[in-house]
């Protein structure tokens, strides 16, 4: 592949959407400044794991800085499948509620930003720099 401006501000843009965007929204899970993430959290999930609704969001939370701190930190390749895989399951998530279609189709586009992010920094790590070199001639002794 060859590094072009175009491509290159891409990877950028998909960088920090998918860095900033799981981070800011990890932290907000402990604020509750923007929403009451509560609100997007399948009731059947509490029926299943031994924690309250607050302790839960509060461990996603976590999760969703590292994974936004991650992609930030250029960890892309790994970290831009791993976001893939995490907005598919808040997609999940959201679709099995009943409501909420309009964040789970965003999620599902996110997750398609995660995986383009990942298939750009792969192709972006397959670049062969080549190099012109002046060819070298034995010296002629006069």
């Amino acid at each position: 592949m060859v590094i072009t401006r175009e491509n290159n501000s891409a990877y950028w843009a998909l960088r920090l959407a998918l860095g900033l965007v799981p981070l800011i929204a990890g932290i907000d899970k402990f604020l509750n400044y923007m929403v009451d993430w509560s609100r997007y959290l399948n009731r059947n999930i509490l029926d299943v794991i031994p924690i309250n609704a607050s302790s839960f969001l509060h461990i996603v939370g976590a999760w969703e800085i590292i994974i936004g701190l991650a992609v930030l930190l250029g960890a892309t390749r790994s970290f831009g499948y791993i976001a893939m895989l995490w907005f598919w399951a808040v997609t999940i998530d959201l679709l099995s509620i009943g409501r909420y279609f309009d964040l789970a189709l965003f999620e599902a586009g996110l997750s398609l930003g995660a995986f383009s992010l990942a298939r750009l920094t792969a192709a972006r790590s397959s670049v062969v720099l080549i190099r012109e070199v002046e060819p070298q001639y034995p010296r002629r002794v006069a």
